[in-house]
């Protein structure tokens, strides 16, 4: 099996359609070809995005792309039950069965317009799920040529071992940012460099900017904004550079789909941030020094 390779940065699909911007198919094109020059290869999504109806605009839409389907890697996540038109729940649950998963799978191939997916996460984690009933369908999967690597989203480190007992977990994509740091000391990220799980972060900069006016909106406010004279950036950027500073080589999600934001967000890479300024940034957020 190849290693898994991801662009630097994830373009981040949840508010194309539906739940956000209602995009055109033909302005769908456009932005998965904006994106692509811009680097940005990996698109992310989730069959409930759009009331699970994301997955078959985007597919339609990067039919329409001058984009080669092997120059790019779509990620796609299942095993939330979202109440919809398009479902027959009663409640939002969480499904890790094995039919489940297989499932949701062909569904996505379908609706994405692919033969194979290049990563499954498991949307979040279940407290009835059992990982070799997961593995079960993931190693079908695989065998089939139906998926090619195997991650997880949103889990915690006692879940990522209980996973890991039974076999190889390629990615996690969790929430990390100035704002929400817990990955940083509850052994997530440690994890993930022991184990050599890549990381994707949702949210990356939009915490921070949906902040109310509290204490520590203020202390981070005050201290970026010195930060950003120094570096000759602007906000967005010092908080992706924050985020890739870190060792594990964590790749943020754009979830922006504005084309200045997505253009100043790659830029984020060319910032060298120092370690003393990444520890102010911490600092300012958890409101005291490191231990």
């Amino acid at each position: 099996m190849p290693k898994i390779t991801f662009s630097q940065f994830v373009a981040g699909t949840m508010s194309w359609g539906q739940w956000g911007k209602e995009l055109s198919l033909k302005s769908m094109a456009n932005l998965i070809e904006y994106y692509y020059d811009k680097g940005v290869t990996t698109f992310d999504h989730a069959d409930i995005y759009g009331s699970y109806t994301m997955e078959s605009d985007f597919g339609a839409a990067f039919k329409r792309a001058s984009v080669a389907r092997q120059q790019v890697q779509f990620v796609t996540k299942c095993g939330i039950q979202y109440i919809s038109e398009n479902r027959n729940n009663e409640i939002v649950h969480y499904d890790t069965s094995k039919a489940y998963i297989i499932d949701s799978v062909e569904a996505s191939l379908q609706k994405l317009q692919t033969d194979y997916l290049d990563v499954l996460l498991i949307h979040r984690p279940s407290p009835l799920m059992h990982p070799d009933e997961i593995f079960e369908a993931v190693d079908i999967l695989k065998k089939e040529g139906k998926i090619l690597h195997f991650g997880v989203s949103n889990f915690l480190p006692t879940q990522l071992d209980l996973m890991l007992n039974r076999g190889a977990v390629e990615v996690n994509q969790i929430e990390f940012s100035v704002v929400q740091y817990g990955a940083l000391f509850d052994g997530t990220l440690d994890k993930m460099i022991q184990h050599q799980i890549l990381p994707m972060a949702w949210g990356p900069v939009r915490s921070y900017f949906d902040l109310k006016d509290t204490q520590q909106k203020k202390r981070l406010y005050h201290q970026i904004s010195a930060l950003v004279d120094s570096y000759h950036c602007t906000e967005d950027q010092l908080l992706y550079a924050w985020i890739l500073k870190h060792p594990a080589g964590v790749r943020p999600i754009i979830g922006s789909t504005n084309k200045d934001r997505i253009a100043s967000a790659v830029v984020a890479a060319n910032i060298e941030l120092s370690t003393e300024d990444w520890v102010k940034i911490l600092i300012a957020s958890q409101r005291h020094n490191v231990p």
